[in-house]
């Protein structure tokens, strides 16, 4: 296995962590109680939330920096911190390069949201939006060998990415939906407020 492989392997576990990270985010903004509901169990799905967010960054910044001890990549120190002119897919590596920043961002302002205030950090948090849409694409046209052989969508790797996207696409249209819900059973005059279902 070379460098290059396992930088790969260890961004598709950086992208399986964000993916489990926003998962739980998203769960907890419907208040989700793993007690009342599936697992039955009491989990601090807050707690885990935020280990997977801290883990994903550390896994993301190893991903890059692996890099540095592949001779044939050619990177440097500066091509990981800021890879607009990496020898290798520059415009692409500045796509994952803003990912960690803005998973930093937004892990950073979540450890300080007590001082910022919910408001404030609930508008900040939603950054984390930004963060899946620059991950994605930057999982998605990487070409895994950094070789400039065109991009098979259909490759293993990249179908779990593809999984990975749609799982959040699909949550998170489904939070937009209990949003909406939630909106209209509150617009609606206390006595024909349909029973919630168990």
């Amino acid at each position: 296995m070379t460098a290059i492989d396992l930088s790969g392997d260890v961004g598709l576990i950086a992208l399986a962590l964000l993916t489990l990270n926003i998962l739980l985010g998203l769960l907890i903004s419907v208040r989700y109680s793993p007690w009342r509901y599936w697992p039955h169990r009491r989990v601090n799905i807050f707690w885990v939330h935020n280990q997977t967010g801290l883990t994903a960054l550390a896994v993301s910044i190893l991903h890059p920096l692996i890099l540095l001890f592949s001779s044939s990549a050619g990177f440097h120190w500066l091509d990981v911190v800021f890879p607009a002119w990496a020898p290798r897919q520059p415009v692409i590596n500045l796509f994952g390069a803003a990912g960690i920043y803005t998973l930093a961002f937004v892990l950073i302002t979540s450890h300080y949201r007590v001082e910022i205030g919910r408001r404030t950090w609930k508008k900040l948090h939603f950054t984390t939006y930004l963060m899946a849409a620059v991950v994605f694409i930057h999982s998605l046209l990487t070409d895994p060998k950094l070789n400039g052989s065109p991009i098979d969508l259909l490759d293993g790797e990249k179908i779990l990415v593809e999984a990975c996207l749609i799982i959040i696409l699909i949550a998170t249209l489904l939070r937009l939906r209990h949003a909406q819900q939630k909106r209209r059973r509150l617009s609606l005059p206390a006595e024909t407020v349909p029973e919630p279902t168990p």
